[in-house]
């Protein structure tokens, strides 16, 4: 006999499906406790509330990481200040962000609109310490703040420099732009490049570098008479080699006067002054020398002093040596060179030979009407030439000697 087999109840069915339904589900990711509560009883927990999810659950979603990328770097020392300090976030957002200095001074900075970028709006200062705190927000929400510190360059890293024509000055015609820097310049073309020169006239000139710390700018030929010429030097930050970095910006204007170019003929023993190409006066002077000629070529006014004070050690004259004259008293003095050649009223032991004979130690000595005369009538940046002397030229950086260079020379 086969045996008796009753058929089951259709509600019994109907629970043996329902618990398989739930071990399918509990099998595919163990969480049907924690994402269905109409079977679990309990609430979806929220993912802002909850540890970052690192693989995917089969309702929530995965919450990726914010990336960040911070400038500079946490920890970072001799940071340039003109370097950009910099915030930037993938996957989030920025809520906000703080730059101060340890002396409590807030550096200003701006968020894009999309918040995903933040940027110090000006310059950092030298040897200083940063504090750099910025709040950034997830994709579910979450805030996460963060400070880093860096210091900036030290004050051993950093470079001066000092400008001649100083602004609003006017000058003469050869009057060369100058800058002397406080420590030895590497990386020239870059401090070229920072530099940028205009003239009303429109010239266009070359630098010259007379060493590592000096650079001076001229044109072709002389400043147009009467014109206007700007230095612009954008050189905060800019890295002079060695580690220097240069700490200044700073704009020169110069207005250029009248073209006053005199030639002093050492054989003719005459001083003539042409104001814009014309002659105004010739007068009588007494020149260096055979012992100590004058200088020949192109010299610059450099500085005028009513009276001054000659020393002739300061030249390297003794007390036993013929030319040696002693501590002396002058008049209606200006500056040639730097080692001590002079436009002045000459001493009254040299007025008998003014216009005939050459006495002085390389100065160019005049009568005190004449010397007056051109006191009141010559300065700085106006020039000198001076012709058929038995002198050489003068050290091209013993005082302004940049008119000497032969124009395709100067740039080098």
């Amino acid at each position: 006999m086969e045996p008796d087999v009753k058929p089951r109840r259709r509600g019994t069915v109907k629970k043996i499906l329902a618990v398989a339904a739930v071990c399918v589900l509990a099998a595919v990711g163990g969480v049907f406790a924690a994402v269905a509560p109409g079977l679990a009883g309990g609430p979806v927990e929220s993912e802002a509330g909850s540890a970052l999810r690192t693989s995917p659950g089969i309702a929530s979603p995965v919450v990726p990481p914010v990336r960040l990328d911070a400038a500079p770097a946490n920890g970072a020392k001799q940071v340039n200040p003109a370097a950009p300090v910099s915030l930037k976030v993938g996957n989030g957002t920025i809520e906000r962000v703080t730059l101060t200095s340890t002396a409590g001074k807030t550096v200003e900075g701006s968020i894009d609109a999309n918040r995903t970028a933040w940027s110090a709006s000006g310059p950092l200062e030298f040897n200083t310490g940063y504090s750099y705190t910025y709040v950034v927000k997830d994709g579910a929400g979450r805030e996460t703040s963060t400070t880093q510190s860096f210091s900036t360059v030290s004050s051993s890293h950093e470079a001066d420099a000092a400008v001649y024509p100083l602004n609003g000055m006017k000058v003469g015609v050869g009057q060369p732009l100058q800058i002397i820097f406080s420590e030895p310049v590497v990386n020239r073309e870059a401090v070229e490049k920072a530099i940028k020169v205009t003239s009303s006239a429109g010239q266009v000139g070359a630098f010259h570098w007379h060493s590592d710390t000096m650079v001076r700018y001229r044109p072709e030929n002389f400043w147009t008479a009467n014109s206007t010429v700007s230095m612009d030097m954008q050189l905060f930050g800019v890295d002079l080699g060695n580690g220097q970095i240069a700490n200044f910006n700073k704009k020169v204007n110069v207005s250029i006067g009248d073209k006053k170019v005199a030639v002093a003929d050492a054989t003719a023993h005459t001083f003539t002054l042409s104001v814009n190409d014309q002659p105004v006066k010739t007068l009588p002077v007494s020149m260096g020398d055979k012992r100590f000629p004058s200088a020949k070529g192109y010299a610059v006014l450099m500085e005028k002093n009513r009276y001054d004070h000659f020393r002739a050690s300061s030249i390297g004259l003794k007390p036993d040596d013929p030319a040696y004259y002693g501590d002396v008293d002058v008049e209606y003095t200006i500056r040639l060179t730097l080692s001590g050649a002079y436009i002045h009223q000459a001493l009254p032991s040299a007025f008998p030979y003014i216009g005939n004979t050459n006495v002085s130690h390389g100065c160019i000595g005049f009568a005190p009407d004449g010397a007056a005369w051109v006191f009141d009538n010559m300065g700085t940046g106006d020039v000198v030439q001076i012709i058929n002397t038995e002198g050489d030229f003068a050290a091209l950086d013993d005082g302004y000697g940049d008119w000497n260079i032969p124009w395709n020379e100067y740039d080098n």
